[in-house]
């Protein structure tokens, strides 16, 4: 029998029985349909790409229009002002969203189970694994879930019972959420990222500060204005981290150690989690990274020696300024899932000198405040995709001296294809203008859809053209 096989309402609507539409037949509308239709529920799928495969009657735009749905449960994607969403809020259909969902599930299956969460423009993966390999490590069963892969609702039905859900939530998912409750969250960054979605960066930013709302502790980045400013008004427990020293109550930096003057009992003394060398790589993001998983551990009272071991033992996943290949002097490097200039910057700025691959698309984002930062350590930038004048005009404009290449795929270039002739060329450009000493970047600063299936699609055959066009020229000459 299927664990939710019991349950007949949600959001206070009678699914069992009932037509119910899922509006998304990606990764979460697919589990989210499985679930609801486990529970009975009569499923039809609105997908806008009719390419897409699932196991779900298929809703017609028609079936949408006219038939009296008990409720839509809508995928994250779908931004709040689209024509459906617009007609099924003026037919007073109940909208319902895969995190609350999950919640309430939650609560009559698993009413122990408790939630850490975690959002911010960048970080976010790197994050909620650490503070998942830190929850382990104290010999608590946690399961990292949400926007970093498995959607939470199937974190929450699975067989395993966990003790602790650690989720990672985009602005997407935070702006339909509305009832999911966080015994602790903690908010990275917010910089410029989904404009096009959300309307106006206020919109966004709003999205990741409501997050809030739905915490009793929040751990912030104390260095980043716009987080400061969002959580002013905010009346729950604030604990802020800083790469800097911190204050009374804070976490922070104290020369070469990352330490707690926060949840200890003398907040005027210090303890220590780790040193600044044992976090891997050692580069300022990676730094406030940890600070926020540990003030997390922390907040759920885990021990400051098992957060060290752990931090420790941690290494950020794929397609995180990861070392493809260092040969000739010249360091190949993987940050295909630097999405937006705000993580492009934070790699750009850990390298002196560099052959930088950008473009893509910008989703609404300026790359005026990039390039001026990071302009001065370029030696060429290698541009594709849809935005890539934004980058350009931005070059010509501050650093015309630097070199601009763009690279276009063959007409007809197929993104599913196992064809990789277009990777092949970006990096015979960069080999051709690297000189010892350079880094090669993948830091797109954009995201990766309009000529690869995805920013890991992207960093693969990226790696795969680096290994096989400088490393195996370079080692046959």
């Amino acid at each position: 029998m299927s664990i939710t096989s019991t349950l007949t309402t949600l959001g206070g609507v009678t699914i069992a029985h009932a037509p119910v539409l899922v509006l998304g037949g990606g990764v979460t509308g697919r589990s989210v349909a499985k679930v609801l239709r486990n529970m009975g529920a009569e499923i039809y799928v609105y997908d806008e790409n009719e390419s897409s495969e699932f196991d779900f009657e298929r809703a017609t735009l028609s079936d949408v229009s006219n038939t009296n749905w008990a409720a839509a449960v809508v995928s994250p994607g779908w931004r709040p002002n689209h024509p459906i969403i617009a007609d099924l809020r003026n037919r007073e259909i109940p909208l319902l969203n895969e995190i609350d969902l999950a919640w309430e599930i939650k609560q009559q299956v698993a009413p122990e189970q408790r939630w850490l969460a975690v959002t911010g423009t960048n970080g976010k993966t790197s994050t909620v694994e650490l503070t998942e390999s830190i929850l382990k490590a104290a010999g608590i069963s946690a399961f990292a879930c949400g926007n970093v892969g498995t959607p939470v609702i199937d974190a929450v039905i699975s067989e395993q019972k966990y003790d602790y859900l650690v989720l990672e939530l985009s602005s997407f998912q935070l702006h339909w959420a509305e009832s999911a409750e966080f015994v602790a969250s903690s908010i990275l960054n917010i910089a410029l990222d989904h404009i096009d979605w959300h309307g106006s960066f206020a919109e966004y930013a709003k999205a990741k500060i409501d997050l809030l709302s739905l915490s009793v502790t929040a751990i912030l980045n104390g260095d980043d204005a716009n987080v400061v400013e969002g959580c002013t008004h905010w009346q729950g427990r604030k604990v802020f981290y800083t790469l800097q020293t911190p204050k009374p109550g804070e976490i922070g930096l104290v020369e070469d150690l990352l330490v707690d003057r926060a949840f200890v009992v003398d907040p005027l003394e210090a303890a220590m989690f780790c040193e600044l060398n044992e976090v891997q790589p050692t580069a300022p993001h990676s730094v406030s990274n940890a600070l926020a998983a540990a003030g997390l551990a922390r907040a759920i009272g885990i021990d400051h020696e098992v957060i060290r071991e752990a931090i420790k033992k941690f290494r950020p996943g794929r397609h995180r300024i990861e070392t493809v290949l260092e040969q000739n002097g010249i360091r190949w490097i993987d940050d295909s899932k630097a999405t937006n200039p705000h993580a492009a910057q934070a790699s750009l700025m850990s390298e002196l000198s560099v052959v930088w691959i950008a473009g893509g698309l910008a989703k609404g984002a300026e790359m005026s405040e990039l390039i001026a930062q990071v302009g001065s350590r370029l030696r060429a930038v290698i541009l594709i995709g849809t935005d890539r004048e934004l980058i350009a005009h931005e070059m010509l404009s501050k650093f015309p001296n630097v070199t601009l290449v763009r690279v276009d795929p063959e007409p007809g270039h197929d993104r599913n294809s196992a064809d990789n002739s277009f990777m092949n060329q970006v990096v015979a450009q960069a080999k051709l203008h690297a000189q010892q000493g350079d880094a090669v970047l993948l830091a797109p600063a954009c995201a990766s859809m309009d000529q690869f299936v995805s920013y890991g699609d992207r960093g693969d055959r990226f790696a795969k053209s680096v290994r096989e066009i400088v490393g195996k020229h370079d080692n046959a000459s």
